[in-house]
């Protein structure tokens, strides 16, 4: 312990090792403070937007006389909400809607129409905890350990102290293993406050402390094995920088053009237009060219599809369903090719240790993209459970009862 304290005290000492601690603390606080305080804006917005969303619905509804013009006018919010560790790393909610206003109408549209954030940011990325730890991190390491050894060397005093500590390695170990635990301890205590703070739980922080000991831990073995070829310390940093360099940068960037090269995806912007067609087309078409493939999916309306007057509520929510039944085959497509993309990335990240960490921390946050389509299915069942209560009022010709609307199903998260 003597050892450990003495050396304790000599690293606290130099003024570089300080630097470079003081760097990581800033860097974890301010990265931790921008995601606690995204987080809350997220949720200021949801609960503004609920409550707007409650008070036009009252207003809304209570000017309809219809089943189909209370369907055509409602608005429904859907919203997911960030998690209580989402603060750590925002992933996907920079680039995939957390919000969404849907209505009776074709959904494919409503989908794919919505915003996706601040473009700006999917482009460079968040300053956020995962980004710090995932690709600052490692730069902040090989600074720290890159002449652990060859500064010894260079001072003429790696034999004298590889001699007197009566194990070679001792010194160095013990060293280094220093400068990682404070380096490790100045990435984590601002995620732990702000873990405490936003009520993350202990299960979560807990985990991303191990994925930030572990990848930290990688990063001592790449250094120590470029600090053991003995070369100078402009060579270390030179070579554990092209390490970190490919790692970080070159193979993410492989890993997504193989990615994307392997999986083809259809054009999300036909999606939108085939449905935008189908229904526009249909308001031309025979009622019959609607009714018909509408009833071949909802055989149990197939008693009530006559539509005798130009414009009949059921004949316009029949279209609508069918525009989406068009876009069906794109769409379905287009998301199997997203999570086959999400799975295969997610295997191949093993080949950067920082892309994985960052995935690692995405996924305990649940910002990952699979969280993003998770949201989206939770939009679709959403949807399917309003047609399911429209449905059987507009199809057989129910009457109107005012009362019955508050009874529309109401979106949960």
């Amino acid at each position: 312990m003597k050892g450990v304290a003495r050396e304790l005290a000599f690293l606290l000492r130099d003024r570089g090792v300080l630097l470079f601690l003081v760097v990581a603390l800033a860097a974890s606080s301010v990265a931790v403070l921008l995601g606690v305080v995204e987080v809350a804006q997220q949720r200021a917005t949801i609960a503004e937007l609920l409550a707007a969303d409650r008070a036009e619905r009252q207003v809304v509804q209570a000017g309809q006389t219809d089943w189909g013009g209370a369907a055509y006018y409602t608005f429904h919010l859907t919203v997911d909400e960030p998690t209580n560790f989402a603060f750590a790393a925002l992933g996907q909610r920079d680039v995939s809607p957390w919000k969404h206003r849907i209505r009776l109408l074709a959904l494919e549209g409503q989908i794919y129409e919505s915003d996706a954030g601040n473009p700006d940011f999917a482009l460079i990325g968040r300053f956020d905890y995962a980004f710090v730890v995932s690709l600052l991190a490692p730069l902040l390491l090989i600074l720290l350990l890159h002449d652990v050894r060859s500064s010894e060397r260079a001072a003429g005093r790696y034999e004298w102290l590889s001699a007197t500590s009566g194990r070679e390695r001792s010194p160095w170990r013990m060293r280094s293993g220093l400068k990682v635990a404070l380096l490790t301890g100045c990435l984590l205590f601002p995620l732990w406050i702000g873990g405490l703070a936003s009520n993350s739980g202990a299960g979560v922080l807990a985990s991303a402390s191990l994925l930030t000991a572990l990848h930290l831990l990688f990063w001592w073995g790449v250094c120590s094995l470029v600090d053991r070829c003995g070369w100078t310390s402009s060579v270390n940093l030179v070579a554990a920088c092209g390490v970190w360099l490919l790692l970080a940068v070159i193979a993410p960037a492989a890993i997504q053009a193989a990615v994307d090269a392997s999986i083809p995806l259809p054009d999300g912007g036909d999606i939108v237009l085939t449905q935008r067609e189908a229904v526009n087309d249909a308001w031309d078409l025979p009622k019959e060219a609607t009714m018909e493939p509408f009833v071949a999916r909802h055989p149990e309306w197939e008693d009530h599809m006559e539509v005798t007057r130009p414009f009949e509520w059921k004949w316009y929510y029949a279209f609508q369903q069918v525009g989406d039944q068009k876009a069906e085959e794109i769409s379905l497509a287009y998301r199997d090719g997203r999570q086959r993309r999400e799975s295969l990335a997610g295997k191949l990240s093993w080949l950067s240790p920082p892309a994985w960490m960052e995935r690692s921390l995405q996924r305990a946050a649940r910002t990952d993209g699979r969280s993003a389509l998770d949201y989206e299915d939770r939009v679709r069942q959403y949807h399917a459970e309003l047609r399911a209560w429209y449905y059987p009022k507009l199809f057989p010709g129910l009457p109107f009862d005012q009362d019955r609307l508050a009874g529309v199903p109401e979106y949960s998260d």
